[in-house]
């Protein structure tokens, strides 16, 4: 019932995040909540900082395996919800403060009952910054002064090294919607993504006096959005792609005919071999919707991230502790989404898990997400997890663990971008 007692403290370190959301690469705030709040419960706790705001601490040495828990520290931008900061624009509507609040409470678990010393395997506590991808400016910015190499937390950390001693991650993430009953979920995939730039160029003219002698650029990009609509028809529906343009720039005016406009979109797919198939066939409407009109178009690529596959090995031993537990009544299995994660970079190189929870309602990343079952969350769920990590103990296969360094992955990556 250990988390029982540490509901009250738990529920308040995760409603203080809550409402001080901050955007990736900014969670200054955050990290030092965290940082005070590892250093009351273990006054002699060695961290690691990284990332700008990232930390990472571990229970147990000299132990033959290690398993990361992995909790994300930033917001979504989302002005319009409920509780988004009047200043940044940052909430917390994708559930990621909850993440932290549960590795704090299984940290503090582990500690203070020095349960963590039977087992046989380290656990290293790590939070990561900028999973969303987002605010790509100032992110830029960072790239730019050398302040990072990547706009994700995780495959940065991955660069830094932060995950070369971790043989197994597992994260956990909240789940969309309200559920009937207490709900978990496991070997949910989740798609990989591109995040994709047309600039579709013309001839600027008199909108009135002489619309003849342009070429309409936002007609242009009209034209690629409809033909983005008719392609979706030609798309594999078990790689559950996804497009969503949308304007960026432009400088229209109503009595000029435009003569530049530039559309982002993001590509999703749950392959990387369709990826690129996809991406080809993106850039073909974008070319021929300015070939249509007499116009040209530029494009630009930013990798996104890679398609994450849960690892249904580690998976049967949450399914086990589903199975005996008495407190949470359904699982959902294997129901692959659209939605996107770092998570995928990692899993390219370690093993990885993401365990979803229920508790909340409305939709992850809308204006009325929320949490609505506060107890499970802080007090239900993390006894869940104790009992997922009690049954790891001594049965963990290392055979069926694989390791791929941080080189195979940027040639990963590279032979994306060859291909675009």
């Amino acid at each position: 019932m250990a988390f029982t007692e540490y509901y009250e403290e738990i529920y308040s370190v995760a409603r203080n995040i809550f409402e001080h959301p901050e955007l990736g690469y900014k969670e200054n705030r955050t990290s030092a909540l965290i940082a005070e709040f590892l250093r009351k419960v273990n006054p002699d706790i060695v961290m690691e900082s990284f990332s700008t705001t990232g930390l990472k601490t571990y229970l147990g040495e000299g132990k033959p395996l290690t398993i990361g828990f992995i909790a994300e520290l930033d917001a979504v931008y989302a002005p319009t919800h409920w509780r988004a900061d009047p200043v940044t624009g940052a909430a917390h509507n994708c559930g990621h403060y909850s993440q932290v609040a549960i590795a704090l409470a299984l940290y503090k678990h582990f500690y203070e009952t020095g349960l963590y010393k039977a087992l046989d395997y380290r656990i290293a506590f790590i939070f990561v910054p900028a999973e969303e991808y987002l605010d790509l400016e100032y992110r830029q910015k960072l790239l730019d002064e050398g302040m990072i190499s990547y706009f994700g937390g995780k495959p940065e950390a991955m660069k830094l090294g932060i995950f070369d001693d971790i043989d197994v991650g597992i994260c956990v993430h909240a789940m969309g919607g309200e559920y009937p009953v207490r709900t978990v979920e496991i070997n949910c995939d989740l798609a990989g993504f591109l995040y994709k730039k047309y600039t579709f160029r013309g001839k600027a003219s008199h909108a009135g006096f002489d619309p003849f002698s342009g070429k309409n650029a936002y007609s242009m990009s009209t034209l690629f959005n409809v033909a983005l609509g008719l392609a979706r028809q030609q798309m594999k529906d078990a790689e559950k792609v996804r497009m969503n343009p949308i304007v960026m720039h432009s400088d229209m005016s109503t009595n000029v005919i435009p003569n530049h406009i530039t559309v982002g979109t993001d590509l999703r797919t749950q392959t990387v071999e369709y990826m690129k198939e996809a991406a080809a066939k993106m850039d073909a409407a974008a070319e021929g919707s300015a070939i249509a009109l007499q116009g040209e178009v530029e494009s630009a690529t930013q990798m996104g991230y890679l398609p994450f596959v849960q690892n249904r090995y580690l998976s049967t031993f949450v399914m086990e502790a589903f199975e005996a537990s008495g407190e949470i009544q359904d699982i959902l299995n294997n129901n692959a989404i659209s939605a996107a994660g770092d998570i995928g970079d990692l899993s390219y190189m370690i093993p990885c898990i993401q365990i979803g929870y229920s508790g909340f309602s409305g939709t992850i990343h809308g204006d009325d997400f929320k949490e609505i079952d506060p107890e499970f969350i802080y007090d239900v769920f993390p006894r869940f997890l104790t009992d997922v990590f009690e049954r790891m103990k001594g049965r963990i296969d290392r055979e069926q663990l694989y390791r791929r360094d941080f080189a195979a992955y940027e040639e990963l990556l590279a032979s994306i971008m060859k291909t675009e």
